[in-house]
This record gives C-alpha cells, sequence and structure tokens, in this order.
C-alpha cells in the first residue's frame, strides 16, 4: 500500500522526501514541514518520528540527518515516518518556543486544526502520528547541560506505561526519567490513543553534540530492529530509572563551582556545587537533600540569587 504524508509517497520499496503544509508564514508565503515515508517491502510495524518540537534542541536533526539515510526501504518491513522540523518558526531563529504565538509547542498536542499557530502544526503532526504502532519524538535538555535519557510521561496508572516503558528500555540512552508529563505533550497525549511513546532526551547542547546524537542514533536502530522494521537482534541493558526531580537554586549570587558531574551518584548531604565570588571567596555551598543522580546543570557559571543551577534525579532504581 502506498503511504503519504504532505507532498510525499512512496509505495511499498519505496522511499520519498516531501513538505507537510502547515499554514503560512507573514509575508503569505507556504510554510510546509520536512517530512520522509520509507515504507518497507513487506507489512510491518509503523514507526512514527518527529524532531525540533523546540526549535533549538537540534540533537534529534541530527540523528535524523544519520539515520534515515540508511534505510533501506528494499530490505525493511513496515513503515517509518519522519518529520524533521516541526518547530519551523523557533528553527528558523534558534529559538526554543514558537515566536510567532511565544508558545511552546510540545504543550499543545494533540492541537487544533483551526487554532493558532503552534496548535495547526499540533494537529498536522498528530494527524500523521495517531495511526503509527510506535512513537519516538526526539528532545534534548535545551541548551542546559544534561545527561542522555529517556522520558516515559504517560503516568505510573496509564494502561500503556508498561509498553512505553519497555519501548525506552529499548531505545537504551541507559537513564530513563518515568514521571507524568504536562497536558499537552506528544508524550502524554499519544498513549491515550494506544500508542506507545517516548521522549528521548538527547544531552543538552548549543548546536550538535556528536555524543548525544551517536547515542539517538544507536537507540533509533535498537528500536528498528526490536520491533522488526530492519533485521538484527537487540541486547536490553538495565535501565536507571528516576521517578522524581530535586531542583536547586542558588542561594546568593556569584560563580558556580560543581562538585559533582552529569551521571553521577548523590547521596543526602553531598555537597553539589560551591558560589564564589569573582576572587574564588566562597559564599556558599549547596548540598543534596535526597539520594540520587546528578541529572541536569546551568551551562553558564553566572548566577543571581534564587537562579536555577542543577537537578538530581530521586526515587531511583533499575529496570
Amino acid at each position: 500500500m502506498t503511504i503519504s504524508l504532505g507532498t510525499a509517497s512512496a509505495a511499498p520499496g519505496e522511499r520519498d522526501i516531501g513538505r507537510l503544509e502547515v499554514g503560512q508564514a507573514r509575508d503569505g508565503s507556504t510554510v510546509g514541514l520536512p517530512v520522509c515515508v520509507v515504507n518497507g517491502v513487506s507489512d510491518g510495524k509503523t514507526l512514527y518520528v518527529q524532531a525540533v518540537s523546540d526549535g533549538d534542541e537540534l540533537n534529534g536533526l541530527g540523528v535524523l540527518t544519520r539515520v534515515v539515510p540508511q534505510l533501506d526501504p528494499a530490505s525493511m518491513s513496515g513503515t517509518v515516518i519522519v518529520v524533521g522540523i516541526v518547530n519551523h518558526f523557533g528553527f528558523q531563529v534558534g529559538k526554543h518556543r514558537n515566536p510567532i504565538d511565544d508558545t511552546k509547542l510540545n504543550r499543545t498536542y494533540p492541537g487544533d486544526e483551526h487554532g493558532s499557530t503552534s496548535e495547526r502544526i499540533a494537529a498536522a503532526t498528530f494527524d500523521a502520528a495517531k495511526d503509527a504502532d510506535l512513537i519516538i519524538d526526539l528532545h534534548q535538555g535545551s541548551t542546559s547541560r544534561m545527561i542522555n535519557e529517556v522520558r516515559v510521561r504517560c503516568g505510573r496508572r496509564h494502561r500503556m506505561h508498561a509498553d512505553c516503558l519497555q519501548l525506552a528500555k529499548v531505545f537504551g540512552c541507559g537513564h530513563v526519567f518515568d514521571q507524568k508529563g504536562p497536558d499537552g505533550q506528544l508524550a502524554r497525549v499519544a498513549p491515550d490513543e494506544g500508542i506507545p511513546t517516548i521522549d528521548p532526551e538527547l544531552g543538552g547542547s548549543v548546536g550538535w553534540d556528536e555524543t548525544s546524537v551517536q547515542k539517538g542514533v544507536e537507540g533509533m536502530f535498537n528500536v528498528l530492529r526490536y520491533y522488526g522494521l530492519i533485521e538484527g537482534n537487540v541486547d536490553l541493558n538495565p535501565q536507571t530509572r528516576a521517578r522524581g526531580f530535586d531542583q536547586y537554586g542558588s542561594p546568593v549570587g556569584g560563580l558556580i563551582h560543581f562538585r559533582k558531574d552529569l551521571g553521577d551518584r548523590v547521596v543526602a548531604g553531598d555537597v553539589l556545587f560551591r558560589v564564589t565570588g569573582p576572587f574564588g571567596e566562597e559564599k556558599a555551598r549547596v548540598t543534596a537533600d535526597s539520594d540520587g543522580v546528578f541529572w541536569r546543570c546551568r551551562r553558564l557559571p553566572q548566577v543571581a540569587t534564587g537562579e536555577y543551577v542543577c537537578s538530581v534525579g530521586t526515587d531511583v532504581d533499575e529496570y
């Protein structure tokens, strides 16, 4: 059966790229998101993948530039449907939110075809995603520093939780954050349609980070193999799971000196960071409230009083 998305249309054994129209820009020109359909020669699962719903998160796009060219529809089962850049307007100016309506696009799913710019983009992409068997929404921790992890956002009481958690384990970043997400996230909404969905957060960087991009490439091929779209075996490794976050701000203004690195185990009472003045004079030390994993931290050293500094993943286990 021929599979189409926007102007991309592929018969079994074919690949095609095109554009998915989502409205018009301020000059009246058509806005089309880049899309690709890779249609295998035999029946199988449909995997929907998207990236850059936050306009400054580019590691997911880096993953797609490496994975898609390696997909051979002549040896595939099932279909891979890809939207390469969801937040068109944010991507153009390197901004996290959609500057047209000042909205975080990944809070607008399932969207509204008659709504705001972000809601219309969400509606168009969700219409493509909702017929899939699996969904991967590629993200990163914005431009702050963060470990490579996968988020399961449906909530632990959701009927699809086990399936989403398994998909996260197959992707295999090593760390999983398992907590119900905010309203309007694709990874929160799609499981309501019965579709296992994950939200890989591939590190955090300005531009592309090679280590995180490669981790995402490996994760994508793990999924493709495990769910039978391409041939090959997958070794499932235990994942370190956090089910909560403790966030820490600075009690004073100054310069941050971290005492923990990303991925380090943290014990309650450990010093997470020191704050000094411009000549190294110590002004404060901040310690961990709970055991966990050093998960995320700010990139720049300078902080004002109360400004965010870092996060520790808590309620940690392995599965």
